[in-house]
């Protein structure tokens, strides 16, 4: 399966974009208002999902009652308060069909809640996973449509790659999302006022960057974000790459034998306004 793909655009040129698996789901047009973690993938077959072969070395998220409620005109976001040990963990690029299951068995055995940035095609291809990740209190957030960079599209372009993620997120799952993340972290002011007063996002950027993206191997991502992870940092990383799930594990047990809590970036919002 080739990881990345071609977009042709109108003037010619050649943008490289995230792969996020093969054929389209068949299972595109279901609806789910209330999901569950037993999912229908492509194929009609039932599957229950199990915990996985990682052990957790006993170590797990505490059950975190936050509100996630927030509010204030603050249109970006790069990281929360630094008054308690609390990180986000934000994953972009998905759903992947193979890597991002195996990142939601992770994140379960360990109690941990996180924030997937989902591409609108992918969640058109793969619907079933993002009702997985609604159904096991994950947050989803809107990565556009197509994760062409926004700042070299006109504003009807940036409204229909908003627009169309959105509504493949609710026919999936059915549940809005409430912030969004720029491919590339590139989005001009006054795109980011527009789409705040339009859709009601915040713009989250992130923190800690371990440059998962380069492929630099799983345990030098590992140590990058647990070097570099401090009270409210929002971690950066990409389930669509196989090293970055296979990294996964030995961050999230270092960063809670360090003392940190995972919550989502609604909730971390939340406590910024608070603060």
């Amino acid at each position: 399966m080739k990881r990345r793909k071609l977009l042709l655009l109108s003037s010619g040129a050649l943008i490289t974009l995230p792969s996020c698996g093969s054929k389209k789901s068949k299972d595109t047009a279901q609806k789910s208002t209330n999901p569950t973690s037993k999912v229908v993938p492509p194929g009609g077959r039932e599957r229950v999902y199990r915990p996985s072969a990682y052990a957790g070395r006993g170590l797990k998220n505490p059950s975190i009652n936050l509100p996630s409620s927030f509010w204030g005109r603050t249109v970006t976001h790069r990281s929360g308060p630094s008054s308690q040990p609390y990180v986000a963990m934000t994953f972009d690029d998905g759903p992947h069909p193979q890597n991002t299951p195996r990142l939601l068995n992770i994140l379960r055995d360990r109690n941990i809640k996180a924030t997937f940035y989902v591409i609108g095609n992918c969640v058109d291809r793969h619907p079933h996973i993002v009702r997985r990740i609604v159904a096991e209190g994950h947050e989803i957030g809107n990565h556009t449509y197509t994760h062409r960079k926004l700042t070299t599209l006109r504003s009807s372009e940036v409204r229909t790659e908003m627009s169309k993620t959105q509504a493949a997120i609710v026919r999936a799952a059915g549940v809005k999302p409430r912030t969004m993340r720029p491919p590339y972290g590139a989005l001009r002011t006054d795109q980011r006022n527009t789409i705040f007063s339009e859709f009601g996002y915040p713009t989250i950027m992130w923190s800690v960057d371990p440059k998962d993206w380069k492929r630099p191997g799983p345990s030098i991502v590992s140590s990058r974000i647990l070097s570099s992870s401090r009270n409210g940092s929002i971690i950066l990383a990409h389930d669509l790459h196989k090293p970055t799930i296979d990294a996964m594990p030995r961050t999230f047990d270092g960063l809670l034998a360090k003392g940190f809590k995972f919550i989502t970036v609604s909730q971390m919002l939340a406590l910024k306004g608070q603060a």
